[in-house]
């Protein structure tokens, strides 16, 4: 069993100064890892922003949950990672994901493709990502990319290359990430509004897709590490009540059983998270930056056991 560690999850345009302040109270919490998200809203862009993160802190891993293949050529992708992974010492979590959010695509011009293709698309874009890490001279001929002697400028610290994580909550992506990934990221399915739906978001629904993952994975399963993409987190005194099931489509708060909302007391969050990695294996809990302070207690309580 993995032990557990967590990261924050952030976004906004904050001044350099306080981009670079927060980066280092991450690494003061004792986060393991400080996530940026890659869409085309009001964010900081997620590789500058971590190289600066890269060098106002010491240990704090680093990543971008997930960068959207179809927005990135994948040579020109495996470069600027290999540079940041040499920049940071070999602290970096490389995400990829196909793309979900349409306005990306519109702000682009890229078009927006049925899942199967812009899926496809990844597959082979991953294939690529690890060739080149791993030092070859990439001549590859797809039905998305032919390339012709790819290489890269810069080689990556981590070997055989930065850990991958892949996620969703698909049942092909789940079978890609179980085959290719070092990290699977659990997310329930987004309505076409753009949140998770309740039949997608229990803890039931995600030990279904965390059994479909082992079944997909085999015998690299165990060497695999489980992480959650989590929506909301509440930790206060008292078991804090309200809103925070707004965030998923009809959900009140407390009504059913989910490892995306995390919410309670010390004790009860704490005993929650044990729970749950008892029974789905998730270890790795990505939560937002809004509620880092707040959690940061749980953290003291279970990072790294």
């Amino acid at each position: 069993m993995h032990p557990f560690r967590f990261a924050v999850r952030t976004t906004g345009t904050p001044t350099a100064a306080a981009w670079l302040a927060r980066a280092r109270r991450v690494e003061e919490l004792g986060y393991s890892t400080l996530v940026v998200v890659d869409h085309l809203i009001r964010q900081l862009a997620p590789i500058p922003a971590l190289v600066a993160a890269a060098a106002a802190t010491t240990t704090l891993r680093l990543g971008v949950h997930v960068f959207d293949n179809d927005l990135r050529n994948p040579v020109m992708l495996a470069n600027e990672i290999a540079t940041l992974d040499a920049l940071s010492g070999g602290r970096l979590e490389l995400g990829i994901g196909a793309g979900w959010r349409r306005t990306d695509y519109a702000q682009t011009g890229i078009p927006y493709d049925a899942p199967k293709v812009r899926i496809d698309r990844l597959v082979e874009a991953i294939a690529i990502l690890k060739r080149l890490f791993n030092g070859d001279r990439v001549d590859f001929d797809g039905v998305h990319y032919r390339l012709r002697g790819a290489r890269l400028g810069t080689p990556v610290v981590q070997r055989p290359h930065p850990p991958l994580v892949i996620g969703g909550g698909g049942p092909r992506i789940l079978g890609i990430a179980a085959r290719e990934a070092d990290i699977v990221s659990f997310i329930p399915r987004m309505s076409a509004r753009g949140r998770p739906t309740i039949g997608e978001a229990t803890t039931a629904a995600t030990e279904e897709k965390v059994a479909r993952v082992r079944r997909a994975a085999g015998d690299r399963f165990d060497r695999l590490e489980l992480c959650a993409f989590v929506l909301h987190v509440n930790v206060a005194d008292r078991s804090p009540l309200g809103a925070i099931g707004a965030r998923v489509e009809g959900l009140a708060s407390g009504a059913i059983d989910t490892p995306y909302l995390l919410a309670g007391t010390r004790s009860s969050v704490r005993e929650q998270l044990l729970r749950l990695r008892e029974r789905l294996g998730i270890s790795y809990w990505t939560i937002p930056a809004s509620g880092m302070e707040g959690f940061a207690p749980v953290v003291e309580d279970l990072a790294g056991r």
